[in-house]
């Protein structure tokens, strides 16, 4: 379960028992921080609080100033946390991280900013990719307020809270753009009066990993596939392996013979990852005529380069031949070189290679990445003409 599965199922029990709540969310960064724009922590009136903003030396100051908002029903705020100066070690929170973090804290008590997480949660369970764009600094202008939002789902659907009408109409079109780009970013919005900045986030679905096989191996590369909230398929054809028993963890389970497709074909989206390990050959290369020319993102193979190479012979043979893009999305052998040699140390390192080609890295030590561990993210000013 990812740390926004976690948030919603908090929010929704909060629902139920009638527990007044709060949302920190990470709006802007500068310099060395721990968690990047977007990061998110639910905070519960009887103390609990889901996920975290930083290393843990934030969240104890935030869930104080969140307690106006929750029983007062107060207005949503920005808090700044500057650890660039001395005053860092005044304050007490002793980040050491020589960074600036900006976070938007509001109450879910109110409709308006609850929205947002029937939103979220509607982008997890259709698997569809969606934005979000909040409103957190306003200067000048008195008809946009902290904490309204317009929000754009996957069909082009808009949800707009932005009540002046100018700002609402070039922020669709900049979210639109976003969407595609799949990129969050600030956004800066100058106008005559004043400027407003708003955080366009991009709101990714679980990621889909289909596993083509049901040994012993194949339960421990579930087990941490789904502890990063990922959505998983087992797919074998040996009904006797696949049972709710041995993979308690999977979303699905699916029996097909290996030359007959069609129970799995419609999961091979361009968002999809998947990993063959049957152990048997001919398996392994019914599944890869279907794989191989399919728009899945990733496409890892167990065994080692010389049962690959045979495997590439034979395909070729039935004139499956992959294009240079399709040959750059299949990994083997699978997994990244960690000095693997048991199951759970095999499933650690094709999980993290997975993880790797989403984030587009290499899986190579952050002790030799050259500059910032976080990917860049541009913060663009836009001027608007009103």
């Amino acid at each position: 379960m990812n740390e926004l599965q976690q948030i919603l199922q908090a929010f929704t029990y909060s629902q139920k028992s009638g527990q007044r709540t709060a949302l920190a969310t990470v709006v802007q960064t500068s310099g060395s921080v721990y968690r990047r724009r977007g990061a998110r922590m639910l905070l519960l009136e009887d103390g609990q609080m889901i996920s975290a903003i930083s290393g843990g030396c934030l969240e104890g100051d935030v869930f104080e100033r969140a307690q106006s908002l929750m029983f007062d029903g107060g207005e949503p705020m920005v808090v700044r946390y500057d650890t660039t100066s001395g005053e860092d070690i005044v304050f007490g929170f002793g980040l050491g991280c020589n960074g600036v973090v900006d976070v938007l804290i509001e109450s879910l008590n109110n409709e308006a900013p609850a929205g947002q997480m029937s939103f979220i949660e509607d982008c997890l369970q259709s698997g569809q990719v969606g934005a979000i764009a909040t409103v957190f600094r306003v200067e000048g202008v008195s008809d946009v307020t902290i904490g309204s939002r317009l929000m754009l789902k996957w069909d082009g659907k808009v949800i707009n809270g932005i009540t002046n009408a100018g700002i609402a109409q070039k922020l669709e079109k900049d979210t639109r753009d976003i969407l595609q780009e799949k990129q969050t970013r600030v956004q800066t919005y100058t106008l005559n009066k004043g400027r407003v900045d708003v955080l366009i986030e991009v709101i990714q679905p679980l990621v889909p990993l289909l596993v083509f096989g049901s040994g012993y191996d194949v339960i421990p590369v579930v087990q941490l596939a789904k502890h990063l909230g990922w959505h998983i398929t087992v797919i074998d054809d040996r009904p006797g392996y696949l049972t709710s028993d041995r993979f308690p963890q999977a979303d699905q389970i699916l029996w097909c013979e290996s030359d007959h497709p069609q129970s799995y074909q419609h999961l091979l989206t361009p968002q999809t990852v998947a990993v063959v390990m049957t152990h048997r050959y001919l398996s392994d290369l019914a599944f890869l005529k279907t794989l191989i020319p399919s728009p899945v993102r990733y496409l890892g193979v167990l065994g080692p380069k010389r049962r690959m190479q045979k495997l590439w012979d034979d395909l070729s043979a039935e004139n499956i031949i992959p294009t240079s893009a399709q040959a750059q999305r299949i990994y083997n052998p699978v997994g990244l070189d960690i000095a693997a040699e048991t199951p759970p140390e095999i499933a650690l390192s094709i999980v993290a290679e997975i993880q790797a080609v989403i984030g587009g890295r290499r899986g190579n030590f952050l002790r030799d990445r050259p500059g910032s561990i976080h990917s860049p993210q541009e913060q663009p000013c836009l001027t608007l003409a009103l």
